[in-house]
């Protein structure tokens, strides 16, 4: 008796404290900014099932009528005060992305000069665009690559296309991408894929979904930036917090965040649908994990390399090891994680949970995949090291690196990873000899003030949006593309180095101006 009155009163707090949360999340809807048209405007996306019957140029097709009624519906029919230069769906502004030379939230393709060598697909991450990963196809094509840079469903045009889409359409797509690829450059040539955020979710599932459909092209080697492999607890809820959005009073409830657009290449604002699916991609993709771990079928995965901030706000660090990595077969896979600036001057700042990641996360035991870390080398001193840990061991080796932690910066970010510090957009130290390519340079805006003024928050400013290691991290891609790894992981020297070595000054020039390149696309 006494346990079904302690259960009846637990129920009854449940039901009392949700209705108390749902009430809040209602007020604080009714008082937040006006949805603008970019919020309500969802444009016609190709569904799961169709696109698993579409081919390529059907979905390029889909793409330009969706490009087309984004800009009837939203950008020719803004408000006056809409029609300002810092609103990306303004025609008139320097960061409206069909006024660049190219519109990088559209899907595209290019083809390497010679014969093609293999193939490779990349995914973006959520509220992301093909921008984000267009340094890595550089690579990729200067590597005789053919590369296809995917748009997923909802991404690219305005933030409400997250209101209505489903991960299996995301998937969907990733498979007509493969389809694709393998139709461009047939196997036994390499098919790599490449993921960022949700896109290495949507990579992990794809070669997953492989073992248990072989009719499913095979990948050889997948690239994983910051993957989505777990996400905060908060985002399975997600959804209950758009219930009051059923009311038209309390459409704001739908959305998370309703910030200006300024960023040509990706959403500023958030619905809570984004989150939702997230959520979902990552459960599903952790169970399949369990599933097909148990049943001992994980031996045919391909080799997976990530590169992975020890301190992540978006992603799950510790997630990608203990709910991937410890279940990944001796296949040469390894995980690149950059810890945080360990520098005198940034000691006393630093919570103690973001100075013991590391450590925590370093193996205890043996593992079938090597652990690589990039770390200060000392203390007082900026200067870096590589430290890894080969598989089957415990001993580490270091190899000095000539890419000092920049003063300023205390870690890496989710964002940063892929994105290069001299990026137009993105970088931290963009070329400024020419005018930005891409209406601004919101990577280097160094802003200090009193809080309240900006229009947006401050955490869009200081949140790093570049990589001061992209130099090392290309070199890593490069290594897999050209020497392949496989069991016991790529071939280490102990010896220290000076640095990177010099043949990735060639890689690097082939960041120039690539108007000239073989591009088939918008």
């Amino acid at each position: 008796m006494a346990i079904k009155r302690a259960l009846k009163w637990a129920l009854i707090g449940v039901v009392v404290v949700g209705a108390i949360l749902l009430a809040v999340r209602s007020y604080r809807a009714l008082g937040g900014p006006e949805l603008q048209p970019w919020h309500t405007f969802v444009p016609v996306e190709l569904r799961a099932q169709e696109l698993d019957g579409a081919d390529w140029a059907r979905y390029m097709t889909q793409e330009e009528t969706i490009f087309k009624s984004v800009r009837a519906e939203v950008s020719q029919k803004l408000e006056p005060d809409a029609r300002v230069p810092i609103n990306r769906y303004f025609e008139g502004s320097p960061v409206y992305p069909a006024g660049f030379k190219r519109d990088w939230n559209r899907s595209y393709v290019m083809e390497p000069d010679g014969k093609p060598t293999g193939a490779v697909l990349l995914l973006h991450g959520l509220t992301d665009s093909p921008y984000s990963l267009r340094h890595i196809a550089k690579l990729y094509r200067e590597r005789g690559f053919v590369v296809i840079g995917m748009r997923m469903p909802g991404h690219g045009t305005v933030p409400a296309g997250l209101t209505d889409v489903r991960w299996e359409d995301w998937m969907a797509a990733t498979r007509l991408g493969v389809r694709e690829a393998r139709r461009r450059v047939p196997a036994p040539a390499p098919l790599h894929l490449v993921g960022f955020s949700n896109g290495g979710a949507l990579a992990m599932k794809y070669s997953l979904d492989v073992i248990e459909d072989p009719l499913l092209p095979r990948a050889d080697r997948l690239v994983l930036f910051t993957p989505m492999i777990g996400i905060t607890r908060f985002a399975r809820f997600a959804g209950l917090a758009g219930l009051p959005a059923v009311l038209p009073p309390f459409a704001n409830a739908a959305w998370l965040s309703v910030t200006p657009e300024f960023n040509p290449f990706k959403y500023n604002s958030f619905p809570v649908n984004g989150a939702r699916q997230s959520y979902r991609l990552t459960d599903a993709l952790q169970a399949q994990i369990d599933r097909l771990s148990r049943a001992g079928r994980l031996g045919t995965l391909p080799p997976v390399l990530t590169f992975q901030s020890v301190i992540d706000f978006t992603v799950s660090t510790p997630a990608i090891l203990t709910a991937l990595y410890q279940r990944l077969p001796d296949n040469g896979s390894e995980i690149v994680l950059f810890d945080v600036n360990r520098t005198v001057k940034f000691e006393p700042l630093l919570r103690p949970a973001a100075y013991v990641a590391l450590e925590q996360l370093t193996p205890s035991t043996p593992q079938a995949y090597r652990f690589t870390s990039i770390v200060n080398a000392s203390a007082e001193s900026h200067a870096t090291a590589e430290r890894s840990i080969a598989p089957g061991q415990l001993q580490a080796k270091d190899r000095a690196l000539t890419l000092p932690y920049p003063p300023g910066i205390f870690s890496l970010s989710h964002l940063a990873i892929p994105i290069p510090m001299d990026d137009s957009l993105y970088g931290m130290q963009p070329d400024t000899k020419e005018p930005p390519e891409f209406g601004y340079h919101l990577g280097a805006m160094d802003a200090r003030g009193e809080r309240g003024a900006l229009i947006v928050d401050q955490d869009f400013l200081t949140r790093l949006s570049s990589n001061p290691f992209f130099p090392y991290l290309l070199e890593r891609v490069d290594e897999g593309i050209q020497r392949p790894s496989g069991p016991t992981g790529r071939n280490f020297t102990a010896v220290a180095t000076p640095g990177i070595p010099v043949r990735l000054e060639a890689i690097l020039s082939t960041f120039v101006s690539d108007d000239t390149q073989p591009f088939s696309g918008p």
